[in-house]
This record gives structure tokens, sequence and C-alpha cells, in this order.
């Protein structure tokens, strides 16, 4: 096991950092880290916004549910499906991009470009000995996000990335069974055994709970999913989407 490996598997989210904000050149590195991910047929699909105004820090914390590391953190980072630029570039080249900018495809191409460019970003800040956050709550009002920050259409706010100097280290919390997460040849749903692993995955996560509240909480990871997913949540996200001018066709 080498130093990078040793750095992923022990990711941990940081939610209280101390009052040290990254330097420019820290910054640079994280962006520079982000675009060296992997993208699909080099099409770039995504922004970075970085906010250093703490006025709206504190209002995309208020957006997110008072999530106070969102304000106080070293860096904010918001990831962006980014189409916007793709669009101009078919009026510059005289190409009819439209209707392949509005496809589910190219959808999913923005979101992945996305997600491997910030998961780059993150592993490079742990690697630093910065601690990182993963903010989805962003997503509780994507209008006033949007609003915010200045969005052209043809680009979706999709997450937060807190950056910063760890206040509170908490342990690694455990994943699903390696057994159950990789199929080998073929998927394998055998319900009987699923529940099986799921049960011995729930004595875990129950176990992690307690020892880390001691002993105030104690649930399962399949009951906090069943009451996550029976919650709607975020609702208007496939009205939004759309009107940014993703997903149409």
């Amino acid at each position: 096991m080498n130093a990078t490996i040793e750095t992923i598997l022990n990711h941990k989210s940081i939610r209280k950092f101390k009052e040290k904000k990254l330097t420019d050149q820290q910054i640079e590195t994280l962006v520079k880290s982000a675009q060296a991910a992997s993208t699909s047929s080099y099409i770039q699909a995504y922004s970075i916004i970085g906010v250093k105004d703490e006025q709206k820090k504190e209002q995309l914390a208020e957006i997110a549910g008072g999530q106070s590391y969102v304000a106080n953190n070293g860096h904010f980072f918001v990831f962006c499906a980014d189409l916007y630029r793709h669009e101009k570039i078919g009026e510059w080249e005289s190409g009819d991009v439209i209707p392949s900018i509005e496809s589910t495809e190219k959808f999913m191409v923005a979101l992945i470009d996305a997600a491997l460019a910030a998961q780059n970003a993150a592993v490079a800040a742990e690697s630093m000995g910065l601690g990182i956050c993963y903010i989805g709550g962003i997503r509780n009002d994507l209008y006033a996000v949007s609003e915010l920050l200045n969005l052209p259409e043809r680009v979706v706010p999709l997450f937060g990335l807190a950056v910063g100097y760890p206040d509170k280290e908490t342990d690694v919390k455990p994943r699903l069974p390696y057994r159950h997460v990789y199929h080998e040849d073929s998927y394998q749903s055998q319900e009987v055994e699923m529940k099986k692993e799921l049960d011995e995955y729930n004595e875990i996560v129950s176990s992690y709970y307690k020892e880390r509240t001691n002993g105030k909480r104690s649930d399962s990871w399949t009951g906090q999913m069943a009451k996550m997913l029976t919650n709607r949540h975020r609702m208007y996200m496939k009205e939004f989407v759309e009107g940014k001018g993703f997903n149409k066709r």
C-alpha cells in the first residue's frame, strides 16, 4: 500500500475547520488537480466557483440548512455542470449543438465530469493535510444559488466542497462490505444473502455510532436509508434542470 491509497482509505468528512484560509497557490493546486481528472471525449463539461466573499458563504450556509462549516472553512468550492461554453462554441463554430447539449446523455456527461473533477480535488486536498466535506445541501434551493453566483443558462450547481485545516477529527465511517459492492461477471441479486450481509453491516454501523456518540445514537444503515428515501426531498429538481437547458431530450 502506498501513500496515495492510504490517503484515500483514511477519508473522513471534516465539519469543523481552523480559522485559517487557503492560499491562492493552494487553491490553484486543487483546481489544477481537479482539471487533471478524466473527462468524457475531452468535453470538460464543468466549472468550479470559488467563494471567498464571507456574506455569500453565509448565505450558502443558510441555504444548505444552517451548516456552519459552509461558511467557516479555508475555502469553499461549488462544482457545476457546465455546457454554457459549449453552446457558445456552437455559435462561434457554426454548429447545431443544441439538440446534443439538451440530451440526457450530455447531462450525464456533465454530471460525471464534475464529480470526477471534485474527487480529484478532494484527494489532492487530503494529501496536503487538509480536510474536506462535500455539501449537497446547496441543492435545497438551486434557484437561490444560481442567482447568488450569477450562473447563466446551461450551468447547474451540483454540490459544494468545503476545504480547510481540520480542527476536529472523526473516525473513518464504515462502508458497505466489499462483497456486497463488487460483483464479478454479473450482478448478484440473491435477496437472502443481501439481507444477511446488510444485517451484519447494520451491526457495524450501529456500533460505530454508539462509540462516536457515547451511546446517544445507535441507528442502523438500512434504517437511515429507509427514513431518508421515504421523505420526498428536493422534488423541484427536474423542473430546475430542464429550466437550465439540460436533460430535455
